[in-house]
Order: C-alpha cells, then structure tokens, then sequence
C-alpha cells in the first residue's frame, strides 16, 4: 500500500534484518504507530526475513544500496547519495556496522538517531580504541539511544559523548502476550521431567554450549529437561555436543517459532548462557511470564531481574550456571515466589508502552525539523 505521501520518512539502517531482538523491536514500534510514518529499512547483509513482524498495512520500503568492504571512503559517498535520494526525515542506525551510515549523516540535512544494542565477540571483552574515537567524532551531533545502563556508562564516559545527546530507552515487552498461564495441555515436548528452557538464536555469542555442558553436570543429580527454542547456524553442533556428552534424549532443539509465550509457560526455569548481552527481549520475556532465572551475569541482566532473583545470576562458566539451576529446581516454592516477583518487576519498569512513547518522542522530533 502506498500509504500517505506526507508522513515522514524514517529509514532504518540495520546489520540484518533477521528475526532478532532489535528487529523484533523495530517492528513492534513500526505496528503500533500504524501510518503515522512511513518506513525504509535498508539490511546490510540484505536478510529482511523480520519484514513478516510487519504489519501488512504499513508503507515500508527495502531498498539496496551495496556497500564494499574496506571501501570506507567511497562507501560513506553511496550513503550521502542514497539519503539524497530517499530524502528521510529521521535516519535510524544501529550499532556499529551502520558506522559509514552515521558518516554521511554529516553531508546531508538529515536528523540522526543511533541505537547501540551492543557488541560482537571483537568488542566483548573490551573497546578498540580506533572505533571508540571514530564514535566520539562521527555520533557527536546525532542522538544516541542506549537500552540499557552498561551501555549509558560506555556512551557518557568512554566514549564521551555529550549527555545532553545520549537517551536511556529500556526495551519493553506485550505484558499482555507474555503472561502467567495454565501450560499448554498438548506441549511441544515431554512435561514428564522439569524443564530447564531458553530462547535464543544458535549464534556463537549465546554461548549454548555453555549451556549443554552445565545441563550435563546437573543431569548428574536431578532428572530435568533441556529445551532450547530457536535456530541458527550452531545447530547441527550443538545437537553433536549433547551426543557426547550423553544427554542428547533429554535435550530438545524445538527451533524457531512464531508462538514464544506458550514456550515459556512451558518451562520451569529459563536459563540464559551468553558471553555477550546487554538487556535482552528473552530474558524480559520470561519475567513476563511469571519465570525464574539462572543466568549469567552480563549486561544489565542482574539489575533487570528482581532482587530475590539476582542471587541466581553467576559467572560466565558451566559449573556455576548448573548450580543456579538446580537450586531453582530443588526450591519450587522459591521458585514460584521469585517468578512472581519478576513479573511484578517487568510491569513496573519494562511495559512496551513506556519504550512506544519514547521512541515516538524521538522520531517526531524529526517531524518537527522537516516541517
């Protein structure tokens, strides 16, 4: 649908536009607002498998533009020329391979926000002192959006951007969708053993190996199930880890679905692996869900759950990970309390609507400058 000419353009520049927590974002703003704008997203890796989040009423573009690796210079030039051309209220960037993006931005009359979601496995351990200056000079004029506080601290005080520029948006959640319910009565895996579950894509920084292997410790003594939900390019791996280390009946790889709250009401624990997170969708979403969690401690991850949970968020190692769960496993009182109390935390600081209207501010703010 061609939708109405005069609504401002915002373009959205991302890495990929797989199915993700970003892109999942991204479309759930996108729905909300309906045609208040329109919509081009521009995927470095020209995946746009996330265009099914969309809603089929909005006016969304997905142009090409190709850029060539170690062709800075030429590439910030097909940028400039491509935001000449689309002539966008509001250019949306995300993370650091949008860089070249953020470059051009200084050539044109555009208003600029940068999200910065987090790292990849180059930057996880800590900054590269070429790309924190880069960030410094290039995101000095746009307006940086950070979700969470880790990421404020590393905006403000490495790489010194002016405060006044930098915006604390926490991710938020449908409260409504990811909520407490009575278990499927026809689950998508056995219910006959406590389940230990997580969502996630099968990428190296999710580190699910970790996982397999602190599940394999705690098989020693409890009798649980592994669920883990989603897909991705460590699949065929994994299920080769599970098989040596003898676990492989009582793990399931569910792979991707479209129906993630009935996975979570199907679980007794969430368990979340990563080397590398800032505030993760999953991990709200199992707070939704009335869930405890044992996970490591990464990110904002400990400050997001509730208090009575934090005790459960461990080093980045297997044997500790197998110890927080099995103390959630042999506890279902505790269990049940701390889930509680997670769903109260996520209604009180990580409804959708609050990160709606914020993001909203934002992008109108460049409908006041293109008036």
């Amino acid at each position: 649908m061609t939708g109405d000419a005069l609504a401002p353009l915002l373009l959205h520049v991302v890495p990929s536009f797989a199915v993700g927590g970003a892109q999942q974002r991204t479309a759930a703003i996108a729905n909300r607002f309906g045609r208040r704008w329109r919509h081009a997203i521009i995927a470095l890796d020209g995946n746009i498998e996330a265009r099914a989040r969309l809603s089929a009423e909005l006016d969304v573009l997905f142009p090409s533009v190709v850029l060539r690796k170690d062709d800075t210079l030429r590439n910030v030039w097909r940028c400039r020329a491509a935001l000449r051309e689309l002539r966008p209220a509001v250019l949306v960037t995300h993370n650091w391979d949008t860089i070249e993006w953020a470059m051009a931005s200084h050539f044109v009359c555009v208003r600029h926000v940068h999200i910065e979601d987090g790292f990849g496995p180059e930057e996880r351990a800590q900054q590269l002192p070429c790309r924190v200056l880069t960030r410094r000079l290039v995101l000095r004029r746009a307006t940086v959006v950070l979700p969470s506080r880790a990421l404020l601290r590393i905006a403000t005080e490495v790489w010194r951007l002016p405060r006044r520029r930098v915006r604390y948006i926490p991710n938020g959640i449908d409260l409504v969708r990811f909520a407490p319910a009575a278990a499927e009565a026809a689950p998508p895996w056995p219910r006959d053993l406590p389940v230990i579950g997580t969502v996630a894509a099968l990428r190296p920084e999710k580190n699910l190996f970790r996982l397999l292997d602190a599940f394999a410790l705690l098989s020693a003594t409890h009798d649980a199930r592994l669920v883990i939900v989603g897909d991705g390019p460590q699949r065929g791996a994994l299920g080769a880890r599970a098989g040596e280390l003898g676990v492989g009946e009582r793990v399931v790889f569910a792979g991707a679905t479209d129906d993630a709250p009935r996975a979570y009401r199907n679980f007794d624990v969430f368990a979340l692996s990563s080397d590398t997170e800032q505030m993760p969708l999953a991990v709200l979403e199992a707070m939704g869900c009335a869930l405890p969690l044992a996970a490591t401690a990464v990110g904002d991850v400990a400050a997001m759950l509730a208090e009575a949970n934090r005790p459960f968020v461990v080093p980045q190692d297997a044997p500790a990970l197998a110890s927080a769960c099995a103390a959630l496993l042999d506890a279902p009182g505790a269990r049940a309390a701390i889930g509680a109390a997670n769903r109260a935390r996520a209604r009180m600081d990580f409804d959708q609507e609050a990160m709606f209207a914020a993001y909203a501010g934002l992008f109108d703010a460049g409908r006041e400058q293109s008036a």
